[in-house]
């Protein structure tokens, strides 16, 4: 009962005049920014993060929750028209999607993915509905101690877990937390890694970090790739799938749904593995698994549910814990900080308008995304035409203007430049820049918990291990070690033998 009380006032919340407003804007520019190949979720947000300053706390973050589901949607749109996934997570949809597009089946792709979408956002925002409050609950006996070992956790997840090798995933994490405790030690005063440069006394600024690492660093990389494109459908006509659409598509929108929910809590896994995961999952049970890849609509349903899933899901960890899943999150995170809100399970108590809001904006957010985005394909179509070369200046302009509006510091669009040229050289290292960002995030958290459990216990670091749940926390990130390096191990004993 107090949920559907605790929701009826989120719905409140939503449905005033100036947060729909916000949560239109914001799935509106996700959309659009989205479509645009090579530019996520992650990217978009980080673009889009300086504008939300001046707003208030709950309008500010249903923007950034609105641009960070209608992006996920939105790459959906590139992947069936273009075959060039608009990121990660839709890279699977490309399989079938624009098989489809090629077989002039373009309208019932993009519908069953909104479809798929729209009924994944839904289920993933009522799984948050119910799981929030318990686990804010349960992480109300969390002290210092239990919170490191989390972030331990959530750190070596994302690193073991990231695309690539798991060495450079570790090195990620370690240089974000670096770049995150420089500016001044709160317990001595003493600048850290400043060099002297007084605006680095502050530290390096969220913005900088995110548009640097991502929006710039991204922009360069797409300006490398050849620019022609191929887009099968000028025009597309019929958007309405048939009953037989409808009904192989069922199932797999179910399961794909349940999978991206499962992944999407989980630290350091996010959409992209939901997405493969669920794909793989509906080619091995299916009847007649060689019409995957040649236009199966399962192979659009199934993704699709599964990278909105995991999109909303993601949000359970970073709202009620205060640990983000995964770099967009992070930047979530950031927005909360920044908005002067600590992240954690006070959030539903000192802010319930914020919390139970966002959900309800989630829902609506949703609805708005299939009403916004099936008539509006013609112009996305359009947009796909335009030469890469001819948008990214007013990008980068629009990142420039963000970052220094923050402080009205020069110096942080010089630090965003360098971080951009940062993130192109670990892009051709193939180094993952996403640990980086959660490990920046996180690492003054970690820093101040660390130093809280050891002053409590008298600087016993046993304090991390004869207490419960720190000690649970402790073997899981022990156990997600020895289950990602020791295949590795073998197979090197293997090959030497």
């Amino acid at each position: 009962m107090d949920i559907l009380n605790n929701l009826v006032f989120g719905f409140t919340v939503a449905f005033s005049l100036q947060n729909l407003a916000y949560c239109f804007i914001g799935v509106l520019l996700g959309t659009l920014i989205g479509v645009l190949p090579g530019i996520g979720p992650l990217v978009t947000i980080a673009m889009l993060f300086p504008i939300t300053f001046n707003l208030p706390a709950v309008p500010a973050l249903i923007m950034l929750a609105g641009i960070y589901y209608g992006a996920q949607y939105g790459g959906s749109t590139t992947s069936i028209l273009v075959n060039l996934p608009g990121e990660t997570a839709s890279a699977v949809t490309c399989l079938d999607g624009y098989q489809m597009a090629r077989q002039g089946r373009a309208g019932p792709a993009l519908a069953i993915a909104a479809i798929a979408s729209f009924f994944a956002g839904c289920v993933g925002t009522l799984l948050i509905a119910l799981a929030g409050p318990p686990l804010a609950e349960w992480a109300l006996l969390f002290g210092a101690a239990e919170y490191f070992s989390l972030m331990l956790m959530g750190l070596t997840a994302a690193a073991v877990l990231t695309h690539g090798d798991m060495v450079k995933g570790f090195a990620m994490v370690v240089l974000g937390l670096l770049i995150g405790i420089v500016g001044t030690d709160v317990n001595s005063g003493m600048a850290r890694y400043s060099f002297g440069v007084p605006e680095l006394t502050d530290g390096v600024g969220f913005t900088v970090v995110a548009v640097g690492l991502f929006a710039v660093a991204e922009i360069v990389v797409n300006l490398e790739l050849k620019e022609a494109r191929e887009v099968f459908t000028s025009k597309i006509t019929g958007l309405m799938p048939t009953g037989k659409d409808l009904k192989d598509s069922s199932w797999p929108m179910v399961r794909g749904t349940a999978v991206g929910a499962f992944f999407g809590v989980l630290p350091g896994t996010g959409p992209a593995l939901s997405s493969f995961a669920t794909y793989l999952l509906e080619k091995k049970i299916a009847r007649d698994p060689s019409r995957f890849g040649e236009g199966a609509i399962e192979g659009v349903a199934a993704p699709e549910a599964a990278n909105n899933a995991a999109a909303q899901t993601a949000f359970i960890p970073m709202l009620t814990l205060g640990i983000p899943a995964s770099a967009t999150m992070a930047l979530m995170l950031g927005a909360m900080t920044i908005q002067g809100i600590v992240p954690g399970p006070q959030v539903m108590i000192s802010n319930p308008d914020l919390f139970w809001g966002l959900i309800a904006s989630m829902w609506i957010g949703n609805l708005m995304l299939v009403i916004l985005n099936l008539p509006l394909v013609g112009v996305w179509v359009r947009l796909l035409r335009v030469p890469y070369r001819w948008l990214f200046p007013s990008i980068i302009m629009f990142s420039s203007l963000g970052n220094f509006s923050v402080n009205n510091s020069p110096v942080d669009v010089y630090l965003c430049a360098v971080v951009g040229v940062l993130g192109y050289i670990l892009v051709k290292l193939e180094c993952e820049p996403a640990p980086l960002l959660l490990g920046y995030v996180l690492g003054p958290l970690m820093e101040e918990y660390v130093r809280r459990a050891l002053l409590i216990s008298r600087g016993d670091p046993t304090v991390f291990f004869t207490r419960p749940i720190s000690l649970a926390f402790m073997i899981a990130t022990l156990l997600i070690l020895v289950v990602m390096i020791a295949p590795a191990v073998r197979k090197k004993r293997e090959e030497a033998h």
